[in-house]
């Protein structure tokens, strides 16, 4: 292999702003194979990505000369495309959430190993800015010990726009616990290590929802770090982005990170701004009124495809451990058995 063929399945929001613009723009991927069966994304697709076979099935990608497959298809169908891209001989990327069970997670995990081949998953908020950021002043001792970490995901969207979300049950990996929670408590983790005690608030606020929208959890780490984390799609008003306290020193920074709609606003990853952050919206360090700015450092989701071609081409470790995603899928599971109690 010295290019890495690959095939997207799915067009939404996940294939054509968060996979193919990279796949596309880094020389170690071709981008072969786009699967979407909606006619106006097909055609957007065509336009965007020519020399890209554009084909409506699963099974017709299958059957198509690749070595990687990336499945950014609804929650509830990651793990049996996942199954079908391992029989066919592929390596897989998979959306967050990896899987709805930590159990049919650890079952993806052993099956790529009996076969020889790679999986992992697209757990792309490792590469936001401002979480780049943080863990550079943690990691520098610039806050001291932290004691405490909330981190939130916060927006007001009374309007579900996306059809499969606003449909799918909990039993199928929907609501905002399996869609923003997956990202919010691996970071968590990343930073602060396993978890001991869990605490968690789930409510679904929209009238008829399907599945949650509304979610508080508290983590106590082993480590003595408590992480509290908020996800909410219907705030009016949001709280800071990040608000950490440590035993020197504290950050907070307000607003989430840019890569996203800028992607959506059709800006590329080979853009000299691409993930470049302006200082009006860097977060602050200090105590009390002696505060200083923090540059942001640059969002970099194309970080992920470079160290994808890296494990694939060359050897090297996958960008993420799907392991990691399993124990993000279990504490998600833990909560949401304890409410349905």
């Amino acid at each position: 292999m010295t290019v890495i063929r690959t095939g997207v399945i799915g067009f939404g929001t996940s294939g054509r702003v968060f996979h193919a613009p990279f796949i596309e723009a880094n020389p170690d991927f071709s981008l072969d194979v786009i699967v979407t069966a909606d006619a106006e994304r097909a055609a957007v697709a065509t336009s965007l990505y020519p020399n890209a076979r554009i084909v409506s099935s699963s099974e017709e990608l299958f059957a198509a000369e690749l070595d990687l497959v990336i499945i950014g298809s609804p929650s509830g169908t990651h793990v049996s495309l996942a199954h079908a891209a391992l029989e066919a001989g592929l390596a897989v990327v998979v959306d967050k959430p990896f899987s709805v069970t930590a159990a049919e997670g650890l079952g993806l995990i052993r099956r790529a190993e009996e076969l020889g081949l790679p999986i992992t998953v697209f757990q792309n908020r490792r590469w936001d800015g401002d979480f780049l950021t943080l863990r550079s002043l943690i990691d520098s001792g610039e806050l001291g010990d932290v004691r405490r970490f909330e981190s939130r995901f916060e927006w007001w969207k009374p309007t579900v726009t996306k059809s499969w979300k606003a449909e799918a049950t909990t039993a199928e990996g929907g609501g905002i616990l399996y869609d923003l929670g997956a990202h919010l408590i691996d970071q968590a983790i990343q930073l602060f290590g396993g978890v001991s005690d869990i605490y968690a608030e789930v409510a679904t606020q929209r009238s008829g929802g399907a599945a949650d929208d509304d979610v508080f959890v508290s983590m106590l780490h082993e480590n003595g770090v408590r992480s509290q984390l908020w996800m909410n799609g219907l705030a009016g008003q949001v709280g800071p982005r990040f608000h950490v306290l440590g035993s020197q020193s504290a950050y907070t920074k307000w607003g989430l990170d840019g890569q996203e709609p800028a992607l959506i606003a059709g800006a590329l990853p080979s853009d000299d701004t691409y993930g470049v952050e302006p200082p009006d919206a860097w977060g602050v360090a200090g105590v009390g009124d002696d505060l200083s700015a923090v540059p942001t450092i640059r969002g970099q989701y194309d970080t992920y495809y470079s160290l994808l071609a890296d494990a694939l081409l060359r050897g090297q470790p996958l960008p993420v451990d799907p392991r990691d995603s399993v124990e993000v899928i279990r504490i998600i599971e833990e909560i949401h058995q304890h409410h349905a109690n």
